[in-house]
């Protein structure tokens, strides 16, 4: 196939219907070539999303077909940006353009001018940090700033077995949609205040995950204070199974493990850890996974603790000092 510069068509209007099946068809074909997904879980859950604070960007061939895709979002202290270029047109261009695009977004907003929508460092992740995304991001003058890792454990029936941790003073009790919605974001707020996209999520956020197909209220445990079933949460664990073939090895996620200001110090984590092993051992998983940043040592520790080892790694880039 041609390498030759070809200069894509870009689109900056908010997806329709199509243009987001065009997308997902798009991430896929590139995580079959790659054996990675290309865009995280946020980017592909707001392909249908039209706010001041996001830019989608869709790159067409000559032919029309969408041969790639950026995704901006200038909500938080950084500009974050996802790309994916198709398998069949890399190497010709189309990746630089959407670089460059990203970064006139980030300096000067598309379609926003309101405050705090101007002039913020630039972001851009690279899933899995293959050597193809690494040889890019240093043609293009950017360094690593953040790693956010991939851990993992085998489970087995010892996990399955385990008891639940004693929890004095507090009790372990499941997700009620619709009532538990609002207080939980003050939680995961709370817990990730310092967290670039943990700590954003809102309510439609996780309506977003509740329309899920591995959305599971059974696998996402509360603890409040004891004899208060409706107090306010003092931590959480979520976890997440993707439906996959019956009878094939099966990947559990702790999807989220979160503790309050006021509660920390308890060992909690530790504890909502093992429910989370537990529960994913029960409904038939074969091995536990998790996402932690790099530099977060006590969350490591806590995890190794547990087992876990790293398996992958997921890297932002940033513009190197002086590039």
């Amino acid at each position: 196939m041609s390498t030759s510069p070809v200069q894509p068509t870009l689109s900056f209007d908010p997806l329709d219907p199509s243009a987001q099946d065009a997308v997902r068809a798009l991430a896929a074909a590139a995580a079959e070539r790659d054996g990675v997904a290309p865009l995280s879980e946020q980017p592909l859950l707001r392909l249908g999303t039209d706010a001041d604070w996001l830019t989608h960007v869709v790159a067409r061939g000559e032919d029309g077909a969408v041969v790639g895709y950026l995704q901006v979002d200038r909500g938080g202290v950084d500009a974050s940006a996802e790309l994916v270029v198709h398998p069949d047109h890399r190497r010709r261009g189309a990746g630089s353009v959407l670089l460059r695009t990203a970064e006139r977004d980030a300096r000067l907003p598309m379609f926003s001018g309101a405050p705090g929508q101007r002039g913020k460092p630039l972001r851009v992740w690279a899933h899995g940090d293959l050597p193809a995304a690494r040889a890019f991001a240093a043609a293009h003058g950017y360094a690593v700033a953040r790693e956010l890792l991939v851990l993992a454990r085998p489970l087995g029936p010892d996990d399955a077995a385990r008891d639940l941790p004693d929890l004095p003073g507090l009790a372990l009790r499941t997700f009620r949609p619709g009532d538990d919605d609002e207080a939980w974001v003050r939680v995961n707020a709370a817990a990730f205040a310092d967290h670039p996209e943990q700590g954003r999520l809102t309510v439609d956020d996780l309506h977003d995950r509740q329309r899920e197909p591995w959305f599971d209220a059974d696998g996402f445990f509360l603890v409040v204070p004891d004899g208060e079933g409706s107090g306010e949460p003092l931590g959480f664990l979520w976890t997440k199974v993707e439906p996959g073939p019956d009878g094939a090895q099966q990947d559990g996620e702790i999807y989220a493990v979160g503790v309050s200001p006021d509660a920390q110090g308890r060992g909690l984590g530790r504890a909502l850890t093992a429910v989370g092993l537990r529960h994913l051992a029960r409904v038939g998983c074969d091995r536990a996974v998790l996402y932690v940043d790099g530099d977060n040592a006590a969350a490591l520790a806590t995890y190794a603790s547990a087992g876990f080892e790293r398996a992958a790694v997921d890297v932002q880039y940033a513009r190197a000092a002086g590039a």
